[in-house]
């Protein structure tokens, strides 16, 4: 399985009348590294994370029933569907597991959608996603391990190269890896793409490691955006022919990371949102001297008197 960059620039052409064209904010030193640092300012999407792509992408590509669209979410994705179904004039069923922050929920209901809560992961989401698709029928947008979805996820990297500076390498969160799928099919070949985990949610790690997906165990602040149980084959089978390697990453990093981009540029991150940034702050990721670095800031969901505890 591969993804072309025809492709990409296909489903951007697409998506482009719904989605924003998020900004890039260019340093040419930042983070104690000595080179130019590019952040792709990802979490301006709409809905509040890079998600809103997939999920525009996977509704305008394909048929939608009467029955309307379901999905499984942390958060992210959930709300990224409730807000293209609305912009569409669609019925959307979210069902997401009780760690999903109030925040989170709050947004995908302020969108128009039916939210179920449920189950202690996301893996109890899906599985109760799963139930109602094939009881009622709608179509399942699954928030990584879909074509359509790591396609739509892509188009961030053909907007970074067009309204950016040169790359040398990425920085890139990993949750279920659609967005990795995405963007380093894009740049593959061409640029370096470095994933980043939470040392407690290391799906793609594991799954590079053992040479196939397989399930871990999640214990992570970042688990209602990073907390994907297992990859599947889907996104290992690219990953593993794009992807140069996976960093992982502490909570107190993460934790460092948002207060860094609040106390610095007054930017309120999600953990997840944070936590490819962490690797490059912590030195989970050490660039070479001059290295072109670029980290996509990708979800800003949070709470705020959550993320008033981590900055004070």
């Amino acid at each position: 399985m591969t993804i072309t960059r025809a492709e990409i620039e296909a489903a951007h052409a697409r998506i482009a009348p719904h989605v924003r064209r998020t900004p890039v904010l260019h340093q040419s030193k930042a983070f104690g590294h000595d080179g130019p640092v590019s952040l792709k300012l990802e979490f301006l999407q709409h809905a509040g994370s890079f998600k809103t792509r997939g999920a525009f992408n996977a509704l305008l590509s394909q048929e939608v029933p009467s029955a309307g669209v379901a999905a499984a979410s942390g958060g992210n994705h959930g709300a990224a569907v409730a807000y293209a179904a609305s912009q569409l004039g669609v019925k959307a069923r979210i069902f997401v597991p009780e760690i999903s922050s109030p925040a989170k929920i709050a947004v995908i209901r302020s969108h128009g959608a039916e939210v179920v809560i449920g189950g202690a992961r996301y893996a109890d989401a899906q599985e109760a996603c799963d139930r109602y698709v094939a009881e009622s029928g709608a179509l399942r947008i699954h928030p990584f391990a879909a074509e359509s979805t790591m396609i739509g996820q892509g188009t961030a990297a053909l907007e970074w190269e067009q309204d950016g500076p040169a790359l040398d390498t990425v920085l890139i969160a990993v949750g279920g890896g659609g967005l990795i799928s995405g963007v380093a099919s894009w740049w593959a070949g061409r640029v370096k793409v470095v994933g980043v985990e939470p040392e407690g949610s290391r799906a793609l790690h594991a799954a590079l490691e053992a040479r196939g997906p397989v399930d871990v165990e999640i214990d992570s602040v970042a688990a209602d955006s990073l907390g994907a149980k297992n990859t599947g084959d889907l996104v290992y089978e690219i990953c593993r022919q794009t992807v140069d390697h996976v960093a992982l990453v502490t909570d107190a990093a993460i934790r460092d990371a948002q207060r860094t981009l609040w106390r610095d540029y007054r930017i309120a991150s999600e953990p997840g949102g944070a936590a490819a940034l962490a690797a490059l702050i912590s030195g989970a990721y050490t660039p070479r001297a001059g290295e072109r670095v670029g980290v996509l800031l990708c979800g800003a969901n949070v709470e705020l008197a959550r993320l008033a505890e981590v900055a004070s």
